[in-house]
């Protein structure tokens, strides 16, 4: 097969992966060498389904072993099948950069022969850019369940991020629809690779005493994961509970939320239903308020509310079931206090604790500052204006919010799709760098 074939076929069985991002890495150039993982930032182009990525996305292989109920690449599916060797990623990748079409690589396969071969090709990989071509850019490896440690510390070396997917937000979901793996498998890299960072953070920190020792790199860029949403019935609690797991005790940077596409017919999976992109976006809306406003997973849902509101962001609705805790007064509340009004970011709520040791805090400097004044001004207390939620029942209140949203609340891919179509949005094809009078030299 030539290797544009293949490129093709693994480049498109890699976009339901969507957790690829490329930041955090404190990786530099090395002497020498070429690119630079700390500068994250890439010459974007568009998936197939539209998401917008910044790598040289794909698969080592497609051929997998498994037979996962959800994905494209099982085995019991009639699919092109391809696999790249070593030396082909590793062009690819030199190439392409060169070229200024990516800033870095995000490696992932299906499981070929066993986990421990599969691991040890991506490393590979990973290992000639670092080593025989000095390549300082951004490299993210995907971790196969059930690999040894051996290769699992490697490719914490060689890597800036590592990822293993948890699939499924319950381990009974995960033994319906891919019966080949098990959260113990899966629980225990991520668990290698926190116990791994904490070693090789207090080692940095007694080699730093000694002068000219070599920098020390070990997952720079953390771990993440990522989860199908709408493919089995786990409310939102199960999932944010499980998020909330692993940012506590894995120490993970990222969970990742992918709204479940129909792609195979099995009696195990809901037919014909349109991806929740909707579901999927309060998802990621109320894991930034845990990652960065405070937030609590038990907060924005619970036992009587286990699933989140699809007419209002979850800091809204929050909000309407504490109306003990409004209006709020900008000038004398606490950071903490702040960041839960709706309408107020992270990056207002600093401005405003700065900005009032200096004047009171008014409608105009609010707006300076970037507060969302449409929202806020319900729950806040200023004089200039109107009595706010101390006026209004939280249903009343609740009418005005949701009016003012515009609608549709999110545009859905896939709504002006004919019968049997999967795509709306093109990538823009790269140029053949093996084309006759195109390749450079390595």
């Amino acid at each position: 097969m030539e290797l544009v074939e293949k490129l093709e076929i693994l480049s498109a069985a890699a976009k339901f992966d969507v957790s690829c991002s490329s930041s955090g890495s404190k990786r530099n150039t090395p002497a020498g060498g070429f690119g630079n993982g700390r500068a994250a930032g890439c010459c974007h182009t568009f998936t197939e389904d539209g998401r917008c990525i910044s790598l040289l996305k794909i698969l080592l292989s497609n051929a997998c072993k498994y037979d996962c109920a959800y994905c494209i690449n099982r085995k019991s599916n009639d699919v092109p099948r391809a696999t790249f060797t070593v030396q082909e990623v590793v062009r690819l990748t030199v190439e392409y950069y060169r070229r200024n079409y990516i800033e870095g690589l995000f490696l992932s396969s299906a499981v070929i022969g066993s986990p421990d071969h599969t691991m040890e090709q991506l490393i590979l990989v990973a290992k000639e850019l670092r080593e025989k071509h000095r390549f300082g850019g951004y490299i993210h490896l995907k971790s196969i369940p059930g690999a040894s440690p051996e290769l699992l510390s490697l490719a914490g070396v060689y890597a800036d991020r590592t990822s293993v997917n948890v699939e499924l937000p319950s381990s009974s979901s995960l033994k319906l629809l891919a019966p080949d793996k098990n959260y113990s498998a899966i629980f225990k890299p991520m668990n290698f690779f926190a116990q791994k960072q904490i070693e090789y953070k207090a080692e940095k920190k007694e080699l730093a005493k000694y002068s000219r020792t070599p920098k020390m790199h070990f997952l720079p860029a953390g771990q993440t994961t990522q989860m199908i949403v709408g493919a089995t019935p786990e409310s939102d609690l199960q999932i944010l509970t499980l998020s909330n797991s692993f940012y506590e005790n894995q120490k993970l940077k990222r969970v990742y939320y992918s709204g479940y596409i129909p792609l195979n017919n099995d009696s195990r999976l809901p037919t014909n239903i349109k991806p929740p992109l909707l579901r999927e976006h309060r998802l990621y809306q109320a894991d930034w308020l845990m990652r960065f406003y405070g937030f609590k997973f038990n907060e924005i849902v619970d036992d009587a509310t286990p699933n989140l509101d699809t007419e209002l962001d979850p800091k809204a609705a929050w909000a309407l079931r504490h109306p003990e805790c409004f209006p709020v007064d900008l000038n004398t509340a606490d950071y903490e206090m702040i960041l839960r009004v709706p309408g107020i970011g992270v990056r207002s709520a600093q401005k405003i604790v700065s900005g009032r040791r200096f004047c009171r805090v008014g409608t105009a400097e609010l707006k300076a500052m970037g507060v969302a004044l449409n929202r806020a001004q319900y729950f806040i207390y200023h004089r200039e204006l109107p009595s706010g939620i101390r006026g209004f029942y939280p249903e009343q209140l609740r009418y005005k919010l949701v009016a003012r949203v515009k609608q549709p609340m999110q545009l859905s891919l896939f709504d002006n799709l004919s019968a049997g179509e999967s795509t709306v949005l093109q990538a823009p094809t790269l140029q053949n760098p093996f084309a006759k009078g195109v390749l450079l030299s390595a």
